[in-house]
C-alpha cells in the first residue's frame, strides 16, 4: 500500500511589529511582532514511488511539472528555487512525487512563500522520520530562504506558519520566543466580524522595499529607527488591547501602526493603496495597513466595535471576511 503524505501550513496576518523581524534589527534592538494564522494554507502531498528514479514536482500555482534525478538538477535557475532548495536541504534524494499548490499567490503580504517552506520541510520531515521541533522547522525554513537563497525577509512568517493561532512572537539576538496569546473566543469572535481583508489588485516585489528599509536603519536613519522603534511599542499596546478585550484601542493602535509603517521605506504605499485605505475609512474602518513588506498585495482593515467594515460597492477588488484560524502547520499518513 502506498504512503500518501499530506502537509499544509497556515498563512498569516500581521497587526503589528513586522519590520522589527528584519534583520539587523532584532538582533541589536529586539524585534516584537503580533500576528494571527488564517483559514488560508499552503498544502503539500508527497507520494513514494518505487519503480521511479528522482522526484517528480508539480506545482499547480504555477503550472510547471519538474523532475530532479540527480542533486545536480537542483541548481537554482529562477523556477521553482524555493522547493529545490528545501529538498537538498532536507535530504530528500528520489522516489518521490510532490504535489504542491497555496491558497494565495507569492507577493500577497500573507506569507505565502515561507508558509510553502514550512509545508515542504514538515512534509519531508515526516516522509524521512527526522526529528524536529516546531523551533527546529521555523528555522529550518528561514535559514533555507534568507541564508541558502539570499531573499531578504524576516522570521515572523515561519514562526507563525509552524506554531499557528494568535502568537506575540519575539525575536532576540540568540533565539525567538513565541508566546500563543490566551484571547477569550467572544473576543476572537468580534475580532473576525470587524476585520476586511482586500485585495490591492497588484502583488509587490518585497526586496525592493525591505533592501531600502535596511539600507536605512543602518545607516541609523531617524525616521525610519524611529518608526521601526515605535512599531515595536504599538506590537506590546496591541497585545494587550486585545487580551483585554478592548478592540476600539486595537484598531486605534492599528491606525498609528500603518503610520509608522509608512516611514519605512518610500516604497510601502503609492496613490492606488492610499486611495483604498482613505475609502476603507470612509466605509468604517478605524485602522488597518498593507500586509507584508507593502507596495501591493492584501490590504487589512478593522472597524469600531460599535459598527463593521462595509465593501463599498465602487471596490472592484475582492474583499472577504477569511477566519482566524488556530491551525498550525503539520503532516499527516491518511488513514493512520
Amino acid at each position: 500500500m502506498v504512503r500518501i503524505i499530506r502537509s499544509r501550513a497556515p498563512l498569516r496576518i500581521s497587526f503589528a511589529g513586522g519590520g522589527t523581524d528584519v534583520p539587523p534589527y532584532p538582533a541589536e534592538k529586539g524585534g516584537a511582532v503580533l500576528n494571527v494564522t488564517i483559514n488560508k494554507f499552503s498544502y503539500g502531498t508527497l507520494i513514494p514511488t518505487r519503480e521511479e528514479d528522482g522526484i517528480v514536482v508539480k506545482s499547480l500555482d504555477f503550472d510547471i511539472v519538474a523532475k530532479y534525478v540527480t542533486e545536480g538538477d537542483l541548481h537554482y535557475d529562477g523556477k521553482l528555487d524555493l522547493i529545490k532548495a528545501v529538498l537538498k536541504n532536507m535530504g530528500l534524494k528520489g522516489g518521490a512525487r510532490l504535489f504542491l499548490h497555496s491558497d494565495a499567490p507569492p507577493g500577497s503580504g500573507l506569507g505565502s512563500s515561507s508558509t510553502m517552506a514550512v509545508t515542504l520541510v514538515g512534509l519531508i520531515k515526516h516522509h524521512l522520520s527526522i526529528p524536529m521541533t516546531d523551533y527546529d522547522i521555523a528555522d529550518k525554513a528561514y535559514q533555507i530562504e534568507r541564508n541558502e537563497l539570499g531573499i531578504p525577509g524576516g522570521l515572523q512568517d515561519q514562526y507563525a506558519a509552524t506554531f499557528g493561532g494568535f502568537n506575540f512572537i519575539e525575536f532576540l539576538k540568540d533565539r525567538v520566543i513565541v508566546n500563543p496569546l490566551r484571547i477569550k473566543r467572544e473576543v476572537l469572535n468580534e475580532l473576525e466580524y470587524h476585520l476586511l481583508l482586500c485585495y490591492t489588485g497588484s502583488s509587490r516585489v518585497s526586496a525592493n522595499i525591505l533592501n531600502e528599509q535596511v539600507a536605512g536603519y543602518i545607516r541609523k536613519q531617524e525616521d525610519v529607527v524611529t518608526a521601526l522603534d515605535e512599531t515595536k511599542k504599538i506590537a506590546i499596546e496591541m497585545k494587550n488591547a486585545l487580551l483585554r478585550g478592548e478592540l476600539n484601542t486595537f484598531g486605534n493602535l492599528f491606525h498609528k501602526s500603518w503610520l509608522h509603517k509608512k516611514m519605512f521605506s518610500t516604497k510601502i504605499t503609492n496613490p492606488v493603496i492610499d486611495k483604498l485605505y482613505d475609502v476603507a475609512i470612509k466605509n468604517g474602518a478605524i485602522g488597518g495597513k498593507i500586509l507584508g513588506a507593502g507596495g501591493g498585495g492584501f490590504m487589512l482593515s478593522t472597524a469600531s466595535s460599535r459598527r463593521s467594515t462595509r465593501s463599498p460597492r465602487r471596490w472592484r477588488r475582492p474583499a472577504a471576511r477569511s477566519s482566524i484560524s488556530a491551525s498550525s502547520s503539520m503532516a499527516s499518513r491518511p488513514g493512520r
